[in-house]
């Protein structure tokens, strides 16, 4: 398989894992509420985290924004993964940490994503190109 169509897909895994959230997070399902409540950002950091989160998936897809996609989404899953380590903790819920190994996949995948597109991004990209 070419590494292109590896990209791709490693770019679509990471767009749908940040889109399917979405539901959660805008229709304020009472895990996600608790999420942000013990955080101290809800609602508003439920709705805005939400809103980028959208953001990063749509430019995930898009050819020419790929790396915005993949740096915005290293951001918020980075925050994502220290408010587990540090107020959430691995497991939330009884959920058996599977939001947190999901952050942990995501965040490796938009890494290798972004690794990957490195070039096209302004002003440093060319700097990059090793």
């Amino acid at each position: 398989m070419k590494s292109k169509t590896v990209i791709l897909i490693l770019r679509i895994i990471v767009a749908v894992i940040l889109i399917q959230t979405l539901r959660f997070k805008f229709t304020a399902h009472p895990d996600s509420v608790y999420i942000f409540e013990t955080v101290g950002l809800e609602p508003v950091g439920r709705i805005g985290i939400g809103i980028l989160e959208l953001i990063a998936g749509v430019l995930l897809l898009i050819p020419k924004t790929v790396w915005a996609g993949a740096t915005l989404t290293l951001g918020l899953i980075g925050g994502a993964i220290m408010m587990h380590l540090t107020q959430l903790g691995i497991e939330v819920k009884g959920d058996g940490g599977v939001l947190f190994y999901t952050a942990i996949v995501t965040f490796v995948l938009s890494a290798i994503i972004l690794y990957n597109n490195r070039k096209a991004v302004p002003f440093v990209g060319k700097r990059l190109s090793f």
